[in-house]
């Protein structure tokens, strides 16, 4: 690969098939290609035999659009859309894991749920386990708030994201013999 000027975070939202090898050949062509996948997410789209998935990766402007065309060539592809940020709803949710062991530790980590708009979803004698959605600086400033309490765990999902307003996914220019996304049929 030839050194990227401008690399930034880009994210591409993918319409495949829903069966096995899909996901291995997707993250196959990026390492072929010598890109990282910074964020993956996965899942159950309307239609039951499609998944849709996000990726982030770094990359500049060219070499994303590069991405994007060798992508539409795999057979399970149906769809590839560039996300831009001013016209895209970006979301990720994280896990975490703190340890508030005295009613003053979990009272603090409770007004910092609440300042950040979190939800407590389990609670131990010695721990207190939250969920938060947002963008990546909400929850990397969440994360960083409660690193002054002790973190034992973090888990997060990847970002999802979608276009704004009436633009969707749908890809009707490619063809596909047999592919039917996005008809009634039985």
């Amino acid at each position: 690969m030839e050194k990227m000027t401008n690399a930034k975070r880009q994210t591409l939202a993918l319409l495949v098939d829903n069966e096995p090898g899909v996901l291995s050949q997707i993250a196959r062509l990026f390492s072929r290609k010598g890109y990282n996948i910074e964020a993956f997410a996965a899942g159950a789209t309307e239609n039951p035999g499609v998944t849709r998935i996000t990726i982030d990766v770094l990359a500049d402007d060219p070499h994303t659009e590069l991405l994007c065309n060798q992508l539409r060539k795999l057979y399970p592809v149906y769809s590839v859309k560039w996300l831009n940020s001013e016209n895209s709803i970006y979301r990720e949710l994280m896990l975490i894991k703190v340890l508030a062991e005295g009613g003053e530790q979990r009272n603090d980590v409770m007004q910092l749920a609440n300042i950040f708009r979190a939800q407590i979803i389990d609670v131990s004698s010695t721990t207190l386990t939250l969920v938060v959605t947002g963008d990546d600086d909400k929850l990397t400033g969440m994360a960083n708030i409660l690193s002054e309490f002790k973190i034992l765990e973090i888990a997060r999902t990847g970002v999802v994201a979608i276009e704004r307003g009436i633009a969707t996914i749908n890809d009707e220019s490619k063809e596909r013999g047999e592919f039917n996304y996005g008809k009634n049929v039985l």
